[in-house]
């Protein structure tokens, strides 16, 4: 079972699906799952959204925590911020004013591209490189920054402390309803997200920040709504305001070098979870140097690759690159931005979030600490999961913070079986503890 946390998340695991295949716990990269009773759970503290488990899961027991598509109904006024990579999920030969059309019928009353504050953005961050400690690392992918805060604590003053252009976006719109003398109540604005942590990102937001979003509408769900809609040639009854207004840099903001390649000074850009994790490491171990801004993404691909993306990320790739190659430098409304967000672009300090391994007291914590490193010593360190963790280390820090037992792990009970110090039948139970009684019916 889940245990509690005062995070909101974005990822649920059905037990009545879940086969505890162990799929999840390998890939976890703050090592949040666990195999008991035959059921994977989740340790929500520890989670980031990432989605790596969601990817994996073979029987889709993993599952997405998104708002109720009919809230878009509460409210009179119902934009729609549409991420660049969403159109790209389509053929290239659709056009563009038939899935408008279609979002209208939908429901919405207007639709935006996301990325129309990225001009605004850009220029925000060559300023805010001037003063800041280096290597800046980018604010854009919730599930880098919580992986941060989560793994690599010592690194959360070198976020950058700038909104992300989603949340730039969501409040120009909630600045124009105002002059517009729209009440709050009146306007619902809703963000279409190609990406599990943004869920989780927008109800939990970092840096002291509210979000002017009402709710979060799943990729995967909507596209497959759009793209029925077009297959059947539904009628278009009605009309939508479309604010399209985007650059070519905003296009290519949500792939990988779309943000670095127009900051100021030395730049890398990184995506896919492993190289993250493997540069993170290097850059708090201090072997990394002479960098002024990393643009870190989760995904292969950045955004083209979401967990909630449909098509391939290559195509999603090369169809942004193909859209974007139309469009202008900077867009009409870049000036509406500057007057309008340039005050709210900038966010509290981030703080890094609490994952107590051990304990909360110092003193204890460093003695189980101590123990961990000893008992780990003595497991055979091949990682195997069969003991229901992801690893040797993680059963280590279970067993001393006594959610585990030592003799989980098949080698050292095998072991003890030998010795005669446990019975064939107790090395069952435990098994069955671990991996459900139901593994051990086959005949």
């Amino acid at each position: 079972m889940d245990k509690q946390t005062k995070y909101n998340r974005a990822l649920q695991i059905s037990t009545d699906i879940c086969i505890g295949c162990s799929h999840c716990i390998k890939v976890c990269p703050t090592e949040a799952l666990r195999v008991t009773g035959g059921k994977a759970g989740i340790h929500a503290d520890w989670c980031i959204d990432c989605g790596e488990c969601y990817r994996v899961c073979p029987t889709r027991a993993i599952g997405v925590m998104d708002d109720d598509f009919k809230q878009i109904y509460n409210y009179k006024h119902r934009v729609l911020l549409v991420p660049s990579v969403f159109f790209a999920q389509f053929d290239d030969s659709v056009p563009r004013k038939i899935i408008y059309d279609i979002i209208g019928e939908l429901g919405f009353t207007e639709v935006c591209a996301v990325e129309q504050s990225v001009d605004t953005l850009i220029d925000e961050i060559n300023d805010y490189l001037h003063d800041a400690e280096k290597p800046v690392i980018s604010s854009f992918c919730p599930a880098v920054i919580r992986l941060i805060q989560v793994r690599f604590p010592s690194l959360v003053d070198n976020i950058m402390k700038l909104l992300p252009p989603i949340e730039i976006t969501a409040q120009y719109y909630k600045k124009r309803f105002e002059r517009e003398g729209v009440e709050e109540s009146g306007y619902g604005i809703f963000y279409l997200t190609p990406c599990i942590g943004k869920i989780a990102a927008v109800k939990s937001p970092v840096g002291g920040y509210t979000s002017p979003i009402n709710g979060v509408i799943n990729m995967d769900f909507f596209f497959n709504k759009v793209y029925l809609a077009y297959k059947q040639r539904i009628p278009i009854t009605g009309t939508i305001r479309i604010n399209g207004a985007i650059s070519s840099k905003g296009v290519l903001f949500p792939t990988t070098g779309g943000e670095s390649r127009h900051i100021k000074g030395k730049t890398i850009a990184i995506d896919g979870m492993k190289n993250v994790i493997d540069f993170l490491e290097k850059l708090e171990n201090e072997e990394i140097k002479d960098l002024d801004f990393l643009e870190i993404r989760a995904c292969d691909e950045s955004c083209a690759g979401g967990i909630l993306s449909y098509r391939n990320r290559f195509l999603t790739a090369r169809s942004l690159r193909n859209y974007a190659s139309q469009m202008p430098e900077t867009h009409h409304l870049i000036f509406d931005y500057k007057n309008y967000c340039s005050a709210i672009v900038h966010m509290d300090k981030i703080e890094p979030r609490s994952m107590v391994k051990y304990d909360r007291d110092i003193t204890m914590a460093i003695e189980k600490m101590e123990n961990a490193r000893k008992l780990k010593k003595v497991l055979p360190g091949i990682d195997c999961g069969a003991c229901g963790a992801p690893s040797c280390e993680a059963l280590a820090e279970d067993v001393v913070r006594g959610q585990a037992k030592v003799n989980a792990c098949i080698f050292l009970r095998t072991i003890l079986e030998k010795k005669g110090e446990i019975s064939l039948e107790e090395a069952i139970q435990i098994m069955e503890g671990i991996w459900g009684s139901d593994r051990f019916k086959n005949e």
